[in-house]
């Protein structure tokens, strides 16, 4: 978000409406980040917000909850002004897909809320749902009337991740929502995107001469992004079992990463010309064979371990996850872009669990130097050339380079250059929901994913996921079973992970950038 609200472009009014209203996604971040909106000047004057839920509730206790919320979880001190704004126009609708006439009734709420405002018919639907409630409660809508725009009002749907579980869920999830509404309609949310280190790669690229001359096969050998997690699954394991790392990081976080590391200078800077370019790189990542895909790729689960002094319990031994279970914690693979900018760099990706330290972020490793000039000083002593964008907890852009080290001899040492966000701005503390929540209520799609390039995200995992499972039935198939845990790797929580990422990258001649 800018620094000075003043630049940016008031909203419409609008009403807000938020199906899974009484989950955590509403009061840990959706709330929040509608308190710094408002907090900042950013909030429409006129503005609703409607809970729906399949649970009976009355408003008074729906705004109870949201204050409480509020009070909680909120990332900035609390102004008794800005909290009457955002619950003075609150209330709660109790409505479900399956439930004939319940969104005819929310209708009519939604109707007399915004007569009584005077919000001109703008809608935000907000599915802060589990996955299987997009499709229904879109044509839901749809059936009701709620979302079809007029030439006065505009009617927008934001979608959370996952979106699918693969290419073919995708494309049958994007029919769905595409038979109801608009693609302009559609705000697919992964909230990475929200980050303001994320966001700035684009700046860092291609406003500054310094570094986009650069940016290219010619002098970048390969290019690592790390998306590493301490949390284990905990009492995720129903959930996180039918996912996997794959699905719940590399087509969205991963990948949108990736795809602004990557893509071409868009011919200007708004959405339909970003989304554009950043779609066209993940159409051009290389598509493996089932045996590239195989060797191409780790896929690991965690052992018992102990991470920042508390012990961690092994994935296998984890509540509502089979001991034969298939689904890897860990996962890292070798990609290609096959692109006249990229041809011939590849791209490590790793993420993981229950590892030993939380950090995103993504490397550029430029070409070495000639070192004809130094023969006396051992090549391995002379510091790599690494652009490291610092994604989260700490938003840095560092440059790792060779310096002469102070004294009469000629020693080389290596040194960085760090650039940390909040020692420059003074920025509060957000959700990272703000910026994305604001956006699609100015209407700008440009941090929102279109269903080409979801579904682009997909086919390049595909090859992986085909591989994997087609391993696992022919070991099973051997011994008259199905214990996919064989064909995982291990690794220790709380460690880097497993030793097998480490030989996937070392056969390139090339290591990860430690973690710990």
């Amino acid at each position: 978000m800018n620094a000075d609200p003043a630049e940016q472009a008031h909203p419409d009014p609008c009403c807000f409406v938020i199906f899974g209203a009484s989950g955590d996604l509403t009061r840990r971040l959706l709330l929040p980040a509608l308190y710094n909106l408002a907090a900042t000047d950013l909030m429409p004057e006129r503005f609703a917000l409607v809970g729906v839920a399949r649970g009976e509730d009355t408003d008074d206790n729906f705004r109870a909850t949201l204050e409480e919320a509020l009070k909680q979880f909120s990332t900035r001190p609390l102004t008794r002004k800005t909290v009457a704004r955002i619950l003075k126009n609150v209330s709660y609708v109790q409505a479900d897909p399956e439930q004939e006439g319940s969104f005819d009734r929310l209708r009519t709420h939604v109707e007399k809320v915004e007569a009584d405002i005077g919000t001109g018919g703008n809608r935000i639907f907000y599915l802060a749902t589990p996955p299987s409630g997009f499709a229904p409660i879109v044509t839901a809508l749809g059936r009701s009337g709620l979302v079809k725009q007029t030439r006065d009002a505009w009617r927008r749907v934001i979608v959370e991740k996952p979106f699918g579980t693969d290419l073919a869920s995708a494309r049958k999830l994007n029919e769905s929502l595409l038979d109801t509404l608009q693609e302009d309609q559609i705000f697919r949310m992964d909230h990475y995107l929200g980050k303001e280190t994320v966001q700035n790669i684009m700046i860092l690229r291609f406003a500054n001469g310094l570094f986009e001359p650069l940016w290219n096969r010619n002098h970048i050998d390969h290019v690592q992004i790390t998306v590493a997690e301490t949390v284990d699954v905990g009492r995720r394991g129903k959930f996180y079992d039918a996912t996997g790392a794959l699905r719940d990081m590399v087509p969205n976080h991963m990948f949108q990463l990736l795809s602004l590391v990557a893509m071409e200078a868009p011919a200007r800077f708004d959405a339909p010309a970003v989304r554009a370019a950043k779609s066209e790189v993940l159409q051009a990542i290389g598509q493996y064979t089932p045996a590239e895909a195989m060797k191409n790729s780790v896929r690991a689960a965690y052992e018992g371990g102990v991470v920042r002094g508390q012990k961690v319990t092994a994935y296998h031994e984890t509540p509502d996850v089979p001991p034969d279970s298939a689904t890897e914690t860990y996962v890292a693979m070798k990609l290609m872009v096959d692109t006249w900018r990229w041809a011939g760099v590849p791209f490590y990706l790793r993420t993981g669990k229950a590892l030993g330290v939380r950090k995103s972020e993504v490397a550029i490793k430029f070409k070495e130097a000639p070192f004809s000039m130094f023969r006396n000083t051992p090549v391995d002593r002379l510091a790599q050339n690494f652009l490291v964008l610092g994604i989260q907890p700490d938003e840095t852009i560092k440059l790792h380079f060779n310096a002469k080290v102070p004294g009469p001899e000629l020693e080389i040492g290596g040194v960085d250059m760090t650039f940390r966000y909040d020692d420059f701005f003074d920025a509060a503390p957000t959700t990272g929901y703000e910026t994305l929540i604001y956006d699609c209520m100015t209407g700008d799609g440009m941090l929102f994913q279109r269903a080409d390039a979801v579904e682009a995200g997909w086919a390049a995992v595909e090859p992986f996921q085909k591989a994997w499972a087609k391993a696992d039935a022919r070991d099973g198939s051997k011994d008259g079973g199905k214990d996919g845990s064989k064909n995982l790797a291990t690794y220790p929580a709380g460690t880097d992970g497993p030793e097998e990422a480490d030989r996937l990258i070392a056969r390139d001649g090339r290591a990860w950038r430690p973690l710990l």
